[in-house]
C-alpha cells in the first residue's frame, strides 16, 4: 500500500477512532489525578502534542509528553500515564513503561497489539486496542490522538467539546478534500529542491512538528520548523545571507493572537530578503481543532506529492529499520 493511500483514508481513520472510543472502558483510579504523563515517540507520540494544544484550555493538571527510555519523578501514583506505540513493541516506550510500572500511577495503553497490550493484560491494566492493518505508524495519528482525548474525557479530566470538534473536522476534511488535493500538489512543486522551514504560532507547534516529520519520513528530506514569538528572540537573528535553497512555509489562522499575528507579518518582510520562497498557508475551520486536522491533511499530501516528484517511495523507511537491526546487535 502507497502512503497516499493512507493520507486518504485519514477522514476515515477519525471516523473509526471515534467508534473505537465510544466502546472503550477506562476504569476510574483509586486516586485523585494531579497530573498526565503520555509515553510515546514517532507517529505514535506526536498524537499527543495535539492533545495537549487541544486541551490547553480545559485541563486543569500538567499534561506532559516524554519520547525517551527514562520518566521524570513527577510520575507518581496521582499521574494518569498513557502509553501509546502503535506497534506496542517501540523499544523506548517499553523501557519507560517498565519504570512506570513501580510508580503506582494510573497507567492506560494504546497499541494495536505486541508487547504494550499483552503486558496490559497481563498487569489487568486499561488499554485500547486499535486496528493492526495500518503498515505505518506515522499514518495512524488519528487513532493514537483520538484515544487519547477519551481516556481523558473517560477520567473526567475534560468535558466532550473537543470530541465533538473532532467530528466536525471530518466533515471539513471531506468538504475540502480535492481542493486540498490540487493545492497540496501544487506546493509540493513549489517545494522541489528546497529545503522546508516551518513557522506558526506557538498555539499550533503540533502541526508545524507533524509537518516536519512527514516531510522527513515521506519526502526523504530535511527540514526544521521553530514558532512565533520564541523565534523572533533567536532565530530570526539567524536570517543574514540569501539562500533560496531556503523554502519557507507559514501556517496561519484568522484567529491567531494578534501580536502573533503582526510578528508573522514582519517576520516575513525580513525573511523574503533572503529567499525567493515564502509560502503562507491560511487554515479553514471554526476553531483549533478543525484548523489543525485541515493543516494535517493538507500537510500530508503535500509530502507525498514531494516525495513523488524526488523519485521515492513514501512509505520506506530503511534507514530506521537498519538502526533498529543495528541496536538489536548491542
Amino acid at each position: 500500500m502507497k502512503m497516499i493511500e493512507l493520507v486518504e483514508r485519514f477522514p476515515a481513520q477519525l471516523t473509526e477512532s471515534l467508534e473505537i472510543g465510544r466502546k472503550a472502558t477506562i476504569r476510574k483510579h483509586s486516586s485523585p489525578i494531579r497530573n498526565v504523563y503520555v509515553s510515546g515517540l514517532g507517529g505514535s507520540g506526536i498524537g499527543a502534542n495535539f492533545v495537549s494544544e487541544f486541551t490547553r484550555d480545559s485541563l486543569k493538571v500538567p499534561f506532559q509528553v516524554g519520547k525517551g527510555y527514562s520518566i521524570p519523578a513527577s510520575v507518581n501514583k496521582f499521574t494518569l500515564v498513557i502509553v501509546s506505540s502503535y506497534s506496542g513493541n517501540t523499544e523506548e516506550t517499553l523501557a519507560s513503561f517498565e519504570a512506570l510500572l513501580q510508580t503506582g500511577a494510573k497507567i492506560v495503553c494504546i497499541a494495536s497489539g505486541g508487547k504494550v497490550i499483552a503486558k496490559a493484560k497481563e498487569l489487568d491494566l486499561d488499554f485500547i486496542e486499535v486496528p493492526a492493518n495500518w503498515p505505518s505508524p506515522r499514518a495512524c495519528l488519528g487513532f493514537s490522538l483520538v484515544q487519547q482525548l477519551f481516556v481523558l474525557n473517560y477520567l473526567k479530566l475534560i468535558g466532550n467539546q473537543v470530541i465533538k470538534q473532532i467530528e466536525a473536522s471530518i466533515q471539513l476534511l471531506e468538504k475540502e478534500r480535492e481542493d486540498i488535493k490540487k493545492m497540496a500538489q501544487k506546493l509540493a512543486g513549489d517545494l522541489l529542491g528546497k529545503i522546508p522551514v516551518i513557522y506558526t504560532t506557538d498555539r499550533m507547534e503540533s502541526v508545524a512538528v507533524r509537518f516536519r516529520q512527514q516531510v522527513n519520513e515521506n519526502s526523504k528530506c530535511l527540514a526544521w520548523h521553530h514558532v512565533v514569538p520564541e523565534m523572533n528572540h533567536n532565530e530570526l537573528v539567524g536570517w543574514r545571507e540569501k539562500n533560496n535553497q531556503l523554502a519557507v512555509v507559514y501556517f496561519r489562522n484568522k484567529d491567531d493572537f494578534k501580536r502573533n499575528a503582526v510578528r508573522v507579518d514582519i517576520n516575513k518582510n525580513i525573511i523574503s530578503e533572503y529567499t525567493s520562497t515564502v509560502i503562507e498557508l491560511w487554515s479553514k475551520g471554526k476553531n483549533l481543532v478543525e484548523q489543525s486536522m485541515y493543516f494535517v491533511f493538507l500537510g500530508d499530501y503535500i509530502t507525498c506529492y514531494l516525495c513523488d516528484l524526488r523519485g521515492f517511495d513514501s512509505i520506506e523507511v530503511k534507514v530506521i529499520d537498519y538502526l533498529k537491526n543495528e541496536l538489536s546487535k548491542v
